[in-house]
């Protein structure tokens, strides 16, 4: 493996880690008064006014681009970011939150398959393998064998897979948008169409939104900057190098993260399952970074 893929390989570790935090600034605006929702549309609007300040110091070139290619950002911003949030918080409304988070992370298998045909990428046994060890391990990570599966509607389901599906789009039309476009080009024109499509549905100009004072400015910053902007920013980044079948295997090592977080931060009890549930997903991340060599047949012929 080159010193750029293993750069790539920990980039994508970086702004999957970072997504792992959003729990914490998602629970202090939910504690202000807004909802799931309005939360999505303030990281949307925060993390495009972060970017559009980026660009505008770094390079204001990189705004440029063809109309021709909006439908990428379409695809990143509105069929993935938009509708995998909207698909998420419904079945959190119809399940609970453990299976909600495990549907959620049906992901990968959507983006393997998806990334045989667009990517011509090979479907490997280490592939196969690291995307079961990654499934179950976050099975034991979100307590899902403690739940109780009555609680799933057809509803539930179907939105649940939705939110899977809609997450691996990110890392499909990232990937395709990466071959053309810088990693600010896309991440800021992400959050336009997100931000676009999410303000009449969120209800953020309600007068019953709560207020938005300086600890929910400071919140809302938060959630555009670090689980947002950087968190993003180094996932695209990291797409330019890494498959994004393994992208997205690698890419669940949030929940990972937002478990230790909440084991930091609020004192949430972990268990021997969720522990091993941990083991699982970080020993599969490591299996897919390993590169199959050849034997010494091989190489002799």
């Amino acid at each position: 493996m080159s010193y750029q893929t293993k750069i790539a390989f920990l980039f994508v570790s970086i702004g999957a880690s970072l997504w792992g935090i959003i729990g914490y600034f998602v629970k202090e605006l939910a504690s202000i008064g807004f909802t799931p929702l309005q939360i999505v549309f303030l990281r949307a609007i925060s993390a495009f006014i972060f970017f559009f300040i980026w660009i505008i110091i770094y390079r204001p070139g990189l705004l440029k681009i063809k109309l021709k290619d909006s439908w990428y950002f379409f695809g990143t911003g509105v069929l993935s970011v938009s509708f995998f949030n909207w698909c998420y918080f419904t079945t959190i409304q119809h399940s609970s939150l453990a299976i909600a988070a495990i549907l959620l992370y049906t992901a990968p298998v959507f983006v393997l398959l998806i990334s045989i045909f667009v990517f011509k990428e090979k479907l490997t046994w280490q592939k196969l393998t690291a995307l079961f060890i990654t499934f179950l391990g976050c099975m034991f990570v979100s307590g899902i064998f403690s739940g109780n599966f009555s609680e799933l509607s057809w509803t539930g389901l179907i939105t649940g897979l939705g939110a899977g599906f809609g997450y691996s789009l990110y890392s499909i039309f990232g990937k395709l948008a990466s071959k053309k476009y810088e990693t600010l080009t896309i991440s800021f024109y992400t959050f336009l169409f997100a931000m676009i499509v999410l303000f009449p549905i969120s209800g953020i100009y309600s007068s019953e939104t709560a207020d938005f004072d300086a600890n929910a400015l400071m919140h809302t910053a938060g959630l555009g900057l670090f689980p947002t902007v950087l968190a993003y920013w180094f996932y695209t980044q990291g797409l330019k190098q890494v498959e994004a079948s393994k992208a997205s295997i690698v890419s669940t090592v949030e929940p990972v993260v937002a478990t230790i977080m909440g084991l930091i931060l609020y004192k949430e009890s972990v268990s021997f399952i969720q522990i091993t549930g941990i083991l699982l997903v970080l020993g599969a991340v490591l299996l897919v970074q390993e590169r199959k060599t050849k034997s010494v047949l091989d190489a002799s012929l």
